[in-house]
């Protein structure tokens, strides 16, 4: 294989977006594990009055991250996520005002492999959230194991990341003041395994759990699609029944997570690498489905209430797929 090395004289611009997207990418895989191992080397290096300290910090914020996180305007404001934005680049589309007098419940899909276009849209401004949706707060939900990792939690907190329990999307969701958003991924680290060029598979038609939550709180529910979300990065095949699938799927079982075996390029050369493709997301947030709360729903609205939002989700992405590269013929296939 040859290898297509990056050319030397790439603008400084270029290089700050290379940085922000390895900056993040690092944050994403390997910053919780050196936080674990500095909260250790604290213990075993004398410094356990700090740890101490720390860990008495960490008893009283526990349900922090279950009851709104604590976001920082000025990390979210972060000259670095401008770059990070660029190097794709990422866009937010409206395609209606939504009124800040409800608390609304997001469904983002696709998932891809890490949710680039989730972070960038809702953990930080560079793409004008607050503009474009005026008194809305966004919290992206993520895995509760996240914040359970000794100064990597307050980080990833300060982005407005907050759990994914229920009790942490239903504490966002039933706010009296209004103008709150629950942002989920509906197809989880399982649709991640499917996700490379060209996939169009969303994992939704078993996944009822957030609708019930949108009834109960009487969150308005609305679709958002992200086109470009799964051309960032190659995965190693891995068909239904093979042995890596098998091995992957067995320890999202266990651990509630999982990572797909992904590349793309590199920093220094495109062949291979962690680094993403340059590639653009368009992330195109849906018209609200209204939901009136219902503290009891049956199974039957909570399944028509579903089909609502399948529809939705579908009728957004036929609507706006040609304008975003997508053939005519290719559709939504749910799972």
């Amino acid at each position: 294989m040859k290898i297509e090395f990056a050319p030397i004289n790439i603008p400084f611009k270029r290089r700050m977006q290379t940085f922000a997207v390895l900056n993040w990418i690092f944050t994403f895989l390997f910053l919780g594990q050196c936080c674990l191992a500095v909260f250790v080397f604290l213990i075993v290096a004398g410094y356990w009055y700090i740890a101490a300290v720390y860990t008495v910090w960490l008893y009283l914020d526990w349900e922090t991250p279950n009851q709104g996180g604590r976001r920082s305007e000025w990390v979210r404001n972060w000259t670095i996520w401008n770059y990070f934005r660029d190097y794709f680049p990422i866009h937010l589309k409206k395609t209606t005002t939504l009124d800040p007098k409800f608390n609304y419940l997001f469904g983002f899909h696709p998932h891809g492999v890490l949710v680039a276009g989730a972070f960038g849209n809702f953990c930080t401004e560079s793409t004008n959230f607050r503009k474009l949706f005026p008194d809305l707060t966004p919290h992206l939900c993520v895995l509760p194991y996240w914040f359970k990792v000794p100064f990597y939690r307050d980080y990833v907190m300060c982005g407005g990341l907050v759990s994914s329990v229920k009790s942490s999307v239903s504490h966002i969701l039933s706010r009296e003041e209004g103008g709150n958003v629950a942002v989920i991924v509906i197809g989880g680290a399982e649709e991640s395994l499917d996700a490379r060029p060209g996939a169009l598979t969303l994992r939704a038609l078993n996944r009822k759990g957030f609708i019930k939550l949108a009834a109960k709180c009487g969150a308005h529910l609305v679709p958002v699609f992200s086109f470009g979300e799964n051309e960032l990065f190659n995965q190693v095949n891995n068909p239904k029944g093979s042995t890596l699938r098998t091995i992957q799927e067995r320890f999202q079982k266990f651990m509630g997570f999982t990572l797909p075996l992904f590349h793309a390029r590199g920093i220094f050369q495109y062949n291979f690498g962690l680094l993403p493709f340059r590639k653009p997301i368009y992330t195109i947030v849906g018209k609200p489905i209204v939901v009136e709360q219902n503290h009891t729903p049956s199974n039957q609205e909570i399944e028509e209430l579903h089909n609502k939002y399948i529809a939705a989700l579908n009728e957004l992405f036929e609507e706006n797929k040609a304008q975003y590269g997508i053939p005519e013929t290719d559709h939504l296939s749910f799972s």
